[in-house]
């Protein structure tokens, strides 16, 4: 099985610096993560050799710090099962979602959600990758998804999460249209009385505020682009129809109609992100699914 390591060669400028202040500010690694594999033989090594991290370093020595996980505690069983890689290096994976499967293993899914077919697919491939999601999909939304390899991509990919660094454009088909080309939508977001699962437009919610663009529009429906500047559960779904414009086949927020989607007609097309190891820029596409672009007619599908 193949481990994850960063290694730093050890130049006349750093010469001299503890083991803990390189760790730190030349490789970015957080307390949190070296606590994770410092009482390892291989988690902190120097010329190979297992160190104290307040020992200084001399130039020509190579530091070594390991990534993936000592044990893995996510507890998400392996389980075979599709999976579309985009893209796939040591510290992440990104993956186009298919509808109707869940991102995470949770109630009465124990062994059928992304979860369990990235681990499936780690261990076939002979990777010790955890399971260590960055962001989710509703079970219906289809698309782009990145999910972290280890606690340190994690923490560095979660911290770019609702800023400049970290841009998903989502596509939606809506029943109706927004009341204008473009704008935002910022209403705070709460669980609905009563229920378990349904959100809704509340004072006493949660700060979410969604950006919208119509790409096209005819008849009873219209193509929208969304960003989000928040991540609350729903969010996209709980504005659409909080300002008229419901997603297609949304059976919680708007009108289920399986004969023409059978799902809420939201897809994660575009993705942005900042390599969390090198910082180099990563993005991604991803087309809409057949479903969707049924709902438009074909002289507005570019």
């Amino acid at each position: 099985m193949s481990a994850r390591y960063l290694t730093l060669e050890i130049t006349p400028e750093l010469s001299g610096l503890e083991v803990n202040t390189l760790l730190r500010r030349q490789l970015g690694l957080s307390g949190t993560v070296l606590r994770r594999v410092k009482w390892l033989e291989d988690g902190i090594t120097l010329d190979g050799a297992r160190v104290n991290v307040r020992i200084r370093v001399r130039e020509g020595q190579a530091l070594s710090v390991r990534l993936t996980d000592p044990v893995l505690s996510s507890g998400v069983v392996s389980a075979p099962g599709p999976l579309d890689i985009v893209y796939e290096d040591p510290d992440l994976i990104v993956l186009n979602k298919t509808t109707g499967v869940l991102v995470h293993p949770g109630h009465g899914h124990f062994d059928d959600t992304l979860g369990n077919f990235l681990m499936y697919h780690y261990k076939k491939c002979g990777d010790e990758s955890d399971f260590h999601p960055v962001h989710r999909l509703d079970k219906g939304t289809s698309g782009l998804l990145v999910v972290a390899k280890h606690p340190h991509a994690q923490e560095k990919l979660k911290n770019q999460l609702h800023t400049g660094d970290f841009r998903r454009v989502y596509l939606a088909v809506c029943d109706g249209a927004p009341p204008a080309p473009s704008g935002a939508v910022d209403a705070p977001i709460g669980l609905e009385p009563g229920s378990l699962m349904k959100r809704e437009v509340r004072p006493d919610g949660r700060p979410a505020r969604t950006r919208y663009k119509v790409l096209r529009a005819w008849g009873p429906r219209s193509l929208l682009e969304l960003e989000l500047d928040t991540g609350r559960t729903h969010q996209i779904r709980v504005h659409m129809a909080h300002i008229g414009c419901p997603l297609a086949g949304d059976f919680l927020y708007g009108a289920e109609n399986r004969a023409s989607i059978a799902r809420p007609a939201l897809h994660s097309a575009e993705l942005e992100l900042l390599h969390p190891v090198t910082g180099a820029r990563l993005s991604f596409a991803a087309p809409l699914p057949a479903d969707m672009a049924a709902l438009i007619p074909e002289e507005d599908i570019s």
